[in-house]
């Protein structure tokens, strides 16, 4: 659910009145209907009356208003009934949003928007679903604009925030994923250093023959061998565990820069809501003032003056350009809030996977190394294998014999 506009205050709906020449009707910002004549310039709460001979309105009701700039009454033109800002909701076509003034058909009332955390957002139960940004996809952009109940505790918490938590822990799996490369290389350069050390060992050294050549040989592949790990240590440092640790070094600190920068606009829209708020109470209070004084006026209860009730009306009219102006403010913050979370939850988006693709690379390259390395070995066994089956025990024998003999004439009976 994608926040919506904050409503104007209710008023009555647009109803269809018979009136005399010259006059029109609107509404006031509390919902109260007025008439003007657009002749006189005058205004009066009663409505005018359309029979012959009766006058508009009694005169106490009615006054010459100075020109106002929001809708309300501006000398030599027509008055229009005050109007508020409207921003629409982005579909997913990519429009960005915009402000503008809606018709009085169009408006929101307060019992189809519901305001959670300062944000203001369609009632679930009266609004129809809103198109996703991006329908065909699981996107961020479009499921985490509403906060979340803590897990661990009582508060909330934001979904941006949820985002960001989610980029963090990318960001510490993926150093870790680090780590256990290296205690991979720190176990490969242990077993190169033992098998180096091992091939040197004079164990049976003294061997002869064709067999001697072969057990030779096998200490020679050991060597080979550890020569082939130490290769393998020195290529998953430099391509695997260093590109891993050194993806993005300034990653965490860009990520609290994205959340100061989004924690500032949501502070800045909690700020024009509560300046809302208090135009929207000092408004009611305003009109509440003048209509006390208007029916006052009315029983004659009161001495106030025609001037009185034109003060009172101009300080409910300026009150009533408070609330608009604080409104268009409050619907700036908004969709620029609105605007920016889009913006950087789809870049948060971009970033995750690119982080799972650089990780998947890498890992592919490690097992890479890894059958370059069983191949290696295996060919380093490969001479042994060849010597092993050369190994002919009666030439070893007949070339030991020829090293080693003492003489072929055999002993013979003793004669008497």
């Amino acid at each position: 659910m994608k926040p919506g506009m904050v409503p104007p205050p209710p008023g009555e709906e647009s109803q269809i009145v018979i009136l005399p020449p010259g006059w029109q009707s609107y509404l006031s910002p509390q919902g109260r209907r007025y008439y003007v004549n657009t002749t006189t310039n005058e205004t009066t709460w009663e409505r005018p009356s359309s029979s012959p001979g009766i006058p508009a309105s009694p005169g106490p009701h009615r006054s010459s208003l100075p020109p106002t700039v929001n809708g309300y009454h501006v000398a030599g033109t027509p008055a229009h009934p005050p109007e508020t800002a409207h921003m629409s909701v982005r579909k997913s076509t990519g429009d960005s949003q915009n402000l503008g003034s809606s018709s009085p058909g169009k408006k929101q009332s307060k019992e189809n928007t519901i305001t959670i955390n300062c944000v203001t957002f369609p009632h679930p139960d009266t609004m129809p679903e809103q198109q996703l940004l991006k329908p065909t996809e699981w996107s961020y952009c479009d499921y985490f604009w509403a906060d979340k109940k803590d897990p661990q505790g009582n508060g909330t918490v934001a979904g941006f925030e949820l985002l960001l938590q989610k980029q963090l822990k990318g960001k510490q799996m993926q150093k870790e994923m680090s780590e256990f490369i290296r205690e991979r290389i720190k176990i490969e350069e242990e077993y190169a250093k033992n098998l180096a050390k091992l091939s040197q060992n004079s164990l049976a050294a003294q061997e002869e023959g064709s067999l001697g050549e072969a057990w030779a040989q096998v200490k020679k592949s050991l060597a080979d061998e550890a020569e082939v790990h130490l290769k393998f240590s020195a290529k998953l440092h430099s391509e695997v565990e260093k590109p891993l640790m050194n993806f993005r070094e300034n990653f965490k600190k860009d990520m609290k820069k994205c959340d100061h920068h989004i924690a500032d606009l949501r502070k800045q829209l909690a700020s024009r809501y509560a300046a809302v708020e208090k135009a929207r109470k000092a408004l009611t209070e305003r009109q509440r003032d003048l209509e006390m004084k208007t029916q006052q006026l009315e029983i004659k209860l009161s001495n106030k003056t025609e001037e009185d009730i034109k003060k009172a009306r101009r300080k409910s009219t300026q009150a009533g350009d408070d609330l608009m102006r604080c409104v268009d403010l409050y619907n700036q913050a908004q969709s620029k809030w609105f605007e920016e979370m889009v913006t950087t939850t789809l870049e948060l988006e971009r970033l995750e996977v690119e982080r799972v693709e650089m990780i998947r690379q890498h890992l592919c390259q490690y097992t890479q190394l890894r059958h370059e390395t069983d191949m290696f070995n295996q060919s380093t066994v490969e001479p042994v294998d060849q010597l092993l089956r050369k190994v002919d025990p009666a030439k070893d024998r007949e070339l030991w014999v020829r090293e080693h003999k003492t003489g072929n004439i055999r002993p013979v009976d003793m004669e008497i």
